[in-house]
């Protein structure tokens, strides 16, 4: 009897014991689903934890429990992140949820959420087989549940990383991108497989607005988040703050500004575009690493081409569509790149390059065929470089007069009507082109009109400070050119004011040659009569004057413009894509710039120097018909020496540079002003007796 007893209290334990163990069980599969309840405790810090008074458990158990409990805590830290950001749940609030913290929002975040999500489902998944599996059988122990779940014990504490890494430092926008996929290219198959998932749920948004930029001009990124943004570039000054300013010994010229001959990026145009036209740039930071700066600068291309065309083709028949209707087999295309289970940038590339070069080609025959681009070009050498240069002669002389003085309100309104006349004079009756040029005046009074003032990036008049009155009109005058749509992409407002620079230096070129020959011809009027020692001082100055400036005016023309001008044309000539006749333009512009020393300050400078020189010796030759007095002669002592040491200076600069890229122009200088060696024989020094 008493031996019944004993068997019946062992298994009334073993029952008591089981149903204890399976209870634990099932507290312990909802606890993994997000439900803690009293055995299984959650923590905001410490997460879920085993209750220590479980007398039942024995040591090991506890410890095969607490390795399950940190996959459960991984779970809710998931989902809660989830929540926080999409709204969606799979747990009760069982323990705070946080709101969305700041700083972390946007469509990429959203569509991490939802790939975090569906990563997570595997696991849900097995939860449930393990809850079927114990209903059938309630004598499985806790070591099933940890080998049916070992799969997620690397899974889980891996993509935790990520998910804390956008927590702590705020990642949003592409820069998700870049985040996931550097976690991906680990070496746990399991890891890179789940990230590689959320990374194709992720690349879905980055389609979706590459969709809208490139095929449809659309830039739809309210948050900041796309590596495309609308304004320019932040640009690199602030890095450059400590570039080389050594002294090269060329007359105070630095490193500085020979890198930035060399790197040909003279005057930025970003902040001198017009107000009325949208300008888009490369936001760097959000660029992920595996796409390479040269997709994203045709991904740019593309989107500003689209973008232009759809905010301004007024004429829709005589245009058509820049993608030559294409847009439904590219935006098949772009669906297809983003049904793939892993980014292929050989795929990415090869469909971007695609739709570049319908664009590029598109717009080729656009502003070469239609357009005339060609002409454009022609009429920019006639008006902005010169090249009529009988028109600018006749004009030279008509608003000599009314240039000669600081300008004021109406002095713009009488230099039109004098280029105008200049232009009737010399036979240029084009009704359709006159109309499209127009002289400008930038005087002080001026500047409280424009919004803008002075533009920054772009290089005052070469006489004048941009705050100050400038001392005549010649330093305020500028040259405005209407150009017509879609030309305005390439000759940009940026653009037309570089050429503005390069008109004001040539026009100062010309006027000062102009004057040196009228005081040659005051010279032949007055031969006959009896000549001192003065005017032998006088005369043989304006002739090493002439000498200079004529050959300077030689090289400028020649050597510069007419080669420059006919390589341009040749390399538009040989393509039919409109990004290399972009760059080829640029290029042709910045080689100007370049060759014609506008931003070599010390030749620049000691070039203005001589021409200011030039000019007071003609004024003063001008004003004195007769015989020098004291005080004329006294001047043109001052003149004779100032003129002799910026000659010098100007043949030290140009002789003394060695193995650097702007050699070769100033060689090209020297070689016209020094081609008999006279120069050379004369010590470098022009004018003196």
């Amino acid at each position: 009897m008493t031996g019944w007893i004993n068997t019946a209290i062992y298994v009334n334990f073993d029952l008591i014991s089981d149903f204890k163990l399976i209870r634990m069980i099932h507290e312990l599969l909802l606890a993994l689903s997000g439900y803690p309840g009293t055995i299984f405790t959650w923590n905001k810090r410490t997460g879920l934890q085993v209750s220590q008074d479980l007398p039942f458990l024995h040591p090991s158990e506890t410890s095969v429990l607490n390795r399950l409990c940190k996959l459960g805590s991984d779970y809710i830290r998931f989902t809660e992140f989830i929540e926080q950001h999409t709204g969606h749940v799979h747990q009760q609030e069982h323990h705070s949820i946080q709101t969305n913290q700041a700083g972390l929002n946007g469509v990429y975040l959203r569509a991490f959420c939802t790939g975090l999500d569906s990563m997570l489902q595997p696991y849900r998944q097995a939860l449930l087989d393990l809850e079927q599996e114990f209903l059938g059988d309630p004598h499985l122990s806790i070591s099933h549940v940890n080998y049916m779940l070992d799969q997620f014990q690397l899974l889980f504490p891996s993509v935790m990383v990520v998910v804390e890494t956008i927590k702590s430092q705020k990642i949003h926008g592409c820069q998700i991108l870049e985040t996931v996929y550097k976690h991906s290219c680990g070496g746990l198959p399991p890891v890179r497989m789940a990230l590689e998932k959320i990374l194709a749920v992720c690349h879905g948004v980055m389609y979706k607005q590459l969709a809208a930029w490139m095929l449809h001009g659309l830039l739809l990124d309210q948050s900041e988040e796309f590596y495309v943004k609308q304004g320019p570039s932040a640009g690199g000054a602030a890095a450059n703050q400590e570039e080389d300013e050594e002294d090269l010994g060329i007359g105070g010229l630095s490193g500085k500004q020979l890198k930035e001959l060399q790197d040909l990026r003279l005057i930025e145009e970003e902040n001198m575009l017009a107000p009325s036209l949208q300008q888009f740039s490369l936001r760097a930071e959000m660029l992920p690493s595996y796409v390479p700066i040269r997709v994203a600068e045709k991904i740019l291309f593309v989107g500003e081409s689209v973008q232009m065309f759809e905010n301004h083709n007024h004429s829709p028949s005589r245009a058509g569509s820049i993608l030559k209707h294409q847009e439904d087999m590219f935006a098949t295309e772009l669906h297809r790149l983003k049904q793939q289970p892993l980014f292929s940038l050989v795929d990415f590339e090869n469909l971007i390059d695609g739709i570049r070069s319908t664009v590029a080609e598109h717009l080729w025959t656009l502003m070469v065929e239609e357009s005339d681009l060609l002409g454009q070009l022609k009429i920019i050498k006639d008006f902005y470089l010169l090249g009529r240069g009988e028109l600018y002669q006749v004009f030279i002389d008509h608003a000599q007069h009314m240039l000669k003085t600081p300008p004021t309100a109406v002095t713009e309104h009488d230099v039109n009507v004098a280029f105008q006349q200049a232009a009737h004079k010399v036979l240029l009756d084009d009704d359709n082109l006159l109309p499209l040029l127009h002289l400008t005046i930038d005087y002080q009074g001026k500047e409280s009109k424009d919004a803008t003032g002075t533009r920054e990036g772009a290089t005052p008049p070469q006489e004048s400070s941009p705050r100050e009155v400038p001392p005549t009109g010649w330093a305020a005058l500028g040259l405005a050119y209407k150009v017509q749509w879609p030309l305005h992409i390439l000759f940009t407002p940026a653009v037309l004011e570089k050429y503005n620079v390069i008109f004001r230096y040539l026009l100062s070129v010309r006027r000062v040659q102009s004057e040196l020959q009228h005081c040659w011809a005051l010279q032949m009027q007055r031969k006959h009569l009896k000549s001192n020692q003065t005017d032998a001082v006088k005369w043989r100055l304006r002739n090493h004057m002439a000498f200079l400036v004529d050959n300077l005016q030689y090289y400028l023309q020649v050597d510069v413009l007419e080669s420059q001008f006919s390589q341009l044309l040749q390399q538009i000539n040989s393509t039919r894509d409109f990004e290399s006749i972009r760059l080829a333009h640029d290029h042709f512009l910045s080689n100007l710039l370049a060759q014609s020393f506008i931003l070599l300050k010390p030749v620049f400078h000691c070039l203005n120097e001589i021409l200011e020189l030039c000019h007071n010796f003609c004024s003063l030759v001008s004003q004195n018909v007769a015989p020098l007095d004291e005080r004329g002669t006294a001047q043109l002592d001052i003149l004779v020496k100032g003129f002799s040491r910026q000659s010098f200076l100007l043949f030290k600069i140009l002789s003394g540079v060695r193995n650097h890229q702007i050699n070769s122009d100033l060689a090209q200088l020297l070689l016209r002003l020094d081609y008999n060696k006279y120069y050379t024989q004369s010590g470098g020094t022009l004018g003196s007796f």
